[in-house]
């Protein structure tokens, strides 16, 4: 195998590529890419088993073939070569010869026969739609998926189509995430299943802030996401998922609108003396036009106001403060809607110009005696 192509472009697919390889393992082919040459085209997988990234760049190639590399020190070498072009050849014992202008390297490599191959896919192409709206979409809820493996079926996100919509749901037992967006076809049918939050994190990673589309196909146990000259290969999970639409309230009793970087900036500052040695809640007390916010831990005290519309009839509540915050950093809209039955029932954020294209439920943390 021998090719030549351009360093930046072979730098950034090796990135993403590598992001699927795994950094240690007793395997040691799954912690190498595998390269292949082709007429004009060199291919660059990374899998570890559970997630497959296929990248591309043009090349100028002389001879076929392949050949696994180990991604740190491959990435490594080309990001230090000093030239714009790097020329990459292997002999038959799979020495790998790496040469830009005066720098020169031979690095051992393995056969790509000994590489495990990624799973075939033979499924429909169910969705399809801009970048940076998945990109979106992704980061408004990936966050709130959860890491405990005790319910493998939570540490993804459900995707679900229906009416020529894409609703994206994340839920963690403390908080509910959901995201919803019109598909570029009313035509869609309804599908429903599960992508595991790890790979929803290299797909927004890969994922541009552009209108290209980017297309996912569904297979019996695998999502294919193609993005521009990208794949990312992802199994699904398999299990019962939460019946999300009959846990969020149908009416609540209290419902206030705020400006959301004001809330922010005041739970950013009344969380200062809370740390993860040092947990407490966040007090929020909801009166005529003002919520009041505090908190309390072994380095001092600390509150804060903010002005609402509403009244919530000093209504006392609390709350985690990092879910607090990752809930109204993702909102997508400048005020938001805080909706409240009592102080120990779930309180639902949603945007305040009525899009219903974003929902967050959080479960308040219990205060107290002498915290409420």
């Amino acid at each position: 195998m021998k090719f030549t192509c351009e360093k930046k472009l072979l730098l950034d697919s090796i990135l993403i590529a590598a992001r699927a390889a795994v950094a240690k393992s007793p395997i040691p082919l799954l912690e190498g890419l595998l390269l292949e040459a082709t007429d004009g085209n060199l291919k660059i997988v990374g899998y570890d088993l559970k997630t497959g990234i296929v990248t591309n760049v043009p090349a100028e190639v002389e001879d076929i073939g392949g050949i696994v590399l180990n991604a740190r020190l491959f990435g490594d070498i080309i990001r230090k070569l000093p030239g714009q072009y790097v020329t990459i050849s292997v002999n038959s014992s799979s020495v790998a010869k790496i040469s830009s202008e005066m720098s020169d390297f031979e690095i051992l490599g393995s056969p790509t026969s000994d590489y495990p191959e990624l799973p075939t896919v033979d499924g429909n192409d169910i969705i399809e739609l801009s970048q940076g709206i998945l990109k979106k979409m992704i980061s408004q809820t990936n966050f709130a998926v959860s890491d405990n493996e005790s319910r493998p079926i939570h540490t993804g996100a459900l995707f679900e189509t229906e009416a020529g919509e894409l609703t994206i749901v994340a839920v963690d037992g403390y908080r509910l995430a959901l995201r919803r967006e019109k598909l570029d076809s009313a035509d869609v049918p309804d599908y429903s299943f599960v992508v595991p939050g790890v790979a929803l994190t290299e797909v927004e990673r890969i994922l541009s802030d552009s209108d290209d589309k980017v297309k996912l196909t569904l297979g019996s146990k695998h999502i294919i996401f193609y993005i521009s000259d990208t794949i990312l290969i992802s199994r699904r999970l398999e299990g019962e998922f939460l019946n999300y639409k009959n846990s969020i309230p149908a009416n609540t009793k209290y419902r206030f609108t705020i400006e959301k970087d004001e809330l922010i900036g005041a739970v950013e500052r009344v969380s200062l003396i809370i740390s993860d040695k040092l947990k407490s809640p966040v007090k929020c007390e909801f009166e005529d036009g003002i919520i009041k916010l505090s908190s309390a831990s072994a380095l001092g005290k600390a509150s804060d106001e903010c002005i609402i519309n509403g009244d919530g009839e000093s209504l006392k509540i609390g709350f985690n403060d990092r879910y607090l915050l990752e809930a109204l950093k993702a909102a997508p809209a400048d005020n938001v809607v805080i909706e409240l039955n009592s102080g120990v029932t779930p309180c639902m954020l949603s945007p305040a110009d009525d899009s219903n294209n974003f929902l967050y439920m959080i479960l308040p943390v219990r205060l107290k005696a002498y915290e409420g």
